[in-house]
């Protein structure tokens, strides 16, 4: 017997109890149409609100659900991945040895604890479904039908090799990697070929972030196209979670309508937007040596970004003027004891006969301290770090920086936002949950830099 999408959610046998309240009936008219279940009257209507297409004639190959926050995405993400699991029989398509596997990939690993969680509850709750618990570790629940439930960070390393039975993305549009500012793109793409065999689904879930990445590509592509096998839906908090109190989100949007409509509302935001272009970083990038030595006769400037421990690196850009450009150098970013880094950063100040650096202005007083007990004075930068990237960015795009090829300070300035503010203030800085030190580091030797051309200009004109 076959058990659908529907009978999973409402059977009191299975998950009745914690599905078949009112409360579920928009996410039951959803996961019925994905799967090409026939609508009843009641459901079409929540259909055609989260999807704007007429009824479902046919299952879909891939959901991207567009969800404000507390709307139930995570439980949700957890009951398809039991579904997938435990109810769909993928062993007459299996070689000897080989194992179905149904992959969630969370955005960090407090979120893919959290999935986890909701995954065990679900199959603990059901004796049938215990029964079929073959092993389980803290990441992995394996079935007696050879079928996987992995549950993880995202990540293109660890996506190949695998025959899928579906993949859950979980949060898609805040997945961050220090080394691609396009890892949904690059994780996705490495997964697909994994699905091939079995034809399983591809399930994406998300609130939505700014207008680019693969959650709004798909939203762009396919929201409301009927006939689709790439079905989209859209739906705010409290349509999928009508026990939502409304002043949760009525407080939220007094204290920030852009962030609130993107995370309540399941709006795209308007207010972020890409700071660089790759095209432009490439041309301004040189092949090779990530390191230049240093040459006689040429005067060097350096900046700083300290790092006071965590997951912050400590970071050092060291370049010189060739005549309108401004090449960089060194680039070296460290984690660990600040002392042993200053140390360090300051024995390479001197090979290039640095005596003197700029530092992020918030970097307090320490820094200046520690690199003065080793022969090096630090001065404060003089704008904050958006002015720094705005200052480079005009640089960058006239060609006027030579940048060594780092990949991971590519890869941060790619990942650089604009934001504008309520007041209509723009701000240039990391994403959520991202890193920028290694391009703060150089865009303060580029504003730096200009600085001291400047200088030097304007004491030749008083002489």
């Amino acid at each position: 017997m076959t058990v659908t999408i529907r009978d999973a959610m409402t059977d009191p046998a299975l998950f009745g109890e914690q599905f078949g309240g009112e409360s579920w009936a928009a996410w039951r008219a959803l996961l019925a149409g994905f799967y090409g279940l026939a609508l009843d009257d009641a459901e079409a209507e929540h259909w055609h609100a989260l999807t704007g297409r007429t009824a479902p004639t046919q299952p879909h190959e891939e959901l991207w659900k567009v969800v404000g926050r507390r709307a139930g995405k995570t439980y949700d993400a957890a009951l398809l991945a039991v579904y997938e699991a435990a109810f769909r029989d993928h062993r007459d398509h299996l070689a000897p040895g080989e194992v179905a596997t149904v992959r969630v990939m969370a955005a960090d690993r407090a979120q893919a604890r959290s999935v986890f969680r909701y995954i065990t509850g679900l199959i603990e709750s059901n004796p049938m479904l215990t029964a079929m618990v073959q092993r389980q570790d803290r990441e992995s629940i394996e079935l007696t039908n050879r079928t996987v439930i992995e549950v993880g960070t995202a990540s293109y390393r660890t996506a190949r090799g695998y025959t899928f039975a579906a993949i859950i993305a979980d949060e898609i549009a805040f997945w961050r990697s220090e080394d691609s500012a396009n890892p949904d793109s690059e994780i996705i793409a490495a997964v697909r070929p994994g699905l091939a065999t079995l034809g399983g689904p591809l399930i994406a879930l998300s609130s939505p972030y700014a207008k680019r990445g693969e959650l709004w590509e798909h939203y762009r592509r396919h929201y409301g196209q009927s006939d689709d096998p790439v079905l989209v839906a859209q739906a705010p908090s409290r349509t999928l979670n009508p026990t939502l109190p409304q002043r949760v989100i009525d407080e939220a949007y007094e204290r920030d309508p852009a962030s609130a409509a993107a995370e309540y509302g399941a709006e795209f935001r308007t207010d972020v937007e890409a700071f660089l272009s790759r095209e432009v970083l490439d041309g301004c990038t040189r092949p090779s040596p990530l390191e230049l030595p240093p040459v006689s006769a040429t005067s060097y400037q350096a900046f700083v970004d300290p790092a006071g421990g965590g997951a912050d690196e400590f970071t050092l850009a060291i370049g010189h003027r060739d005549g309108e450009r401004l090449v960089v150098d060194a680039l070296r970013a460290r984690t660990g004891t600040p002392a042993a880094i200053v140390e360090e950063y300051a024995s390479l100040l001197k090979t290039y006969n640095v005596r003197e650096a700029v530092s992020d202005r918030y970097a307090g007083s320490w820094p200046a301290d520690e690199f003065k007990r080793q022969g090096i004075r630090i001065e404060q930068a003089a704008k904050p770090k958006s002015d720094l990237y705005r200052d480079t960015l005009a640089a960058l795009n006239s060609g006027q920086v030579e940048l060594p090829p780092d990949s991971r300070a590519l890869t941060q300035f790619q990942a650089l936002e604009r934001r504008t503010s309520r007041a209509g203030r723009d701000s240039i800085d990391h994403p959520p949950g991202g890193h920028d030190d290694r391009a703060n580091a150089i865009a303060g030797l580029v504003a730096s830099s200009r600085r001291a051309v400047g200088e030097g200009i304007r004491k030749l004109c008083t002489m």
